[in-house]
């Protein structure tokens, strides 16, 4: 079994407390993203899934045995680091080989696993040069390898492609989602790329503060956000917010003064109370230009546009001082400083009450 679960998991370096108590269960096969902004947490937490850090309190189990005392090679995971950390002086074979020398396992068992593992990653003509030789990606590939060699119960990643460049980033996503088919293995995946956790995860654990601030799948994310963070966080461009006043609410209807940009009412059961400050989402590519009847519409003047000939950005300011973008499909007219008018359906609007919690 590769199932893991953390019980009130908590990190403690002095009088800064990192993990704040995380409850989280990963089943096995599955891929899951630890993702959120720079010190958040999440590779802190891996650390500590991986034994390479202490666990403060809470419980870490794996496959249903309790690891916390446990040194990192007794727990059955393998880990792949940011930098690839190959060794200069061996060759590709003896990179991917070296935990099995370590084991001290027969040389028919080591050429075993290695052409196994050089099949998979697409390294079997490579075996016999250095790293040094290597383009960035196919170094990672070796690290992998490295790891895929050793027959983990679980891989962790912690953030494996931020090295790459932008294509090379894209490809090997695709690799390690091929990779993860194929051998079937619970994966545990770092990232600060909303991106990346999107197009790779099963399921996404959104940190926040040492917190779980969701668990979802990425579309769970997506369409329901639990929080403010999440909504701003997954998505890209991010999601608009405007701020504004519930004028009535009956837990049908809710109407909200936005100030100058009108009133909206937004026909749905929701937890808004009148008087109640709170904060309307809007994602920029449920965007569209000009006046439709039945949804809202709103003028703006675009301080910047970006044609990018699959899709245009506009970045405009709103007079409560928001920032708002807009994702239109294509590559319309769109003229720098001109107001423009741009409507949304109201049924794609999210609400999220003062606390910054979703009010549906």
């Amino acid at each position: 079994m590769a199932e893991l679960s953390l019980k009130r998991v908590e990190k403690s370096f002095n009088e800064a407390h990192i993990i704040k108590g995380i409850d989280l269960e990963v089943s096995e096969g599955e891929f899951v993203v630890f993702v959120g902004p720079s010190g958040c947490g999440k590779s802190t937490l891996l650390r500590m899934i991986a034994g390479l850090e202490e666990v403060s309190a809470g419980e870490i189990e794996i496959g249903g045995r309790i690891v916390n005392d446990l040194p990192p090679v007794q727990r059955g995971i393998a880990m792949v680091f940011q930098s690839y950390a190959l060794y200069p002086h061996m060759t590709v074979y003896e990179n991917i080989a070296f935990p099995l020398r370590v084991e001290r396992l027969p040389q028919a068992e080591v050429d075993k696993r290695v052409d196994a593992a050089a099949k998979v990653l697409q390294l079997e003509s490579r075996l016999q040069q250095r790293p040094g030789t290597l383009s960035g990606g196919q170094r990672q590939r070796v690290a992998i390898g490295r790891a895929i060699v050793r027959q983990p119960r679980i891989f962790l990643f912690d953030e494996p492609l931020s090295n790459l460049d932008a294509a090379l980033r894209s490809e090997m996503r695709i690799e390690l989602m091929e990779l993860h088919k194929r051998l079937g293995s619970t994966m545990i995946y770092v990232t600060h790329d909303q991106v990346e956790a999107m197009t790779m995860a099963d399921k996404i654990v959104v940190l926040d503060a040492g917190t779980i601030s969701q668990v979802g799948s990425p579309l769970q994310l997506y369409h329901k956000p639990d929080n403010l963070f999440v909504a701003g966080f997954i998505g890209s461009p991010k999601m608009n917010f405007i701020n504004g006043t519930v004028s009535s609410a009956d837990g049908t209807t809710a109407v909200i003064d936005l100030g100058e940009l009108g009133t909206i009412s937004l026909p749905r059961q929701s937890k808004a109370i009148a008087g109640q400050t709170v904060t309307i989402g809007i994602r920029p590519e449920h965007l569209h230009l000009g006046k439709s009847e039945g949804e809202f519409t709103l003028g703006v003047i675009p301080n910047i546009v970006e044609q990018l000939g699959i899709h245009t950005v506009t970045y405009s300011t709103l007079p409560g001082g928001e920032n708002f973008i807009g994702l239109f499909e294509g590559d319309p007219n769109v003229p720098e400083g001109q107001k423009l008018e741009i409507s949304f359906a109201l049924d794609q609007v999210h609400l999220f009450d003062q606390a910054g919690l979703a009010a549906y």
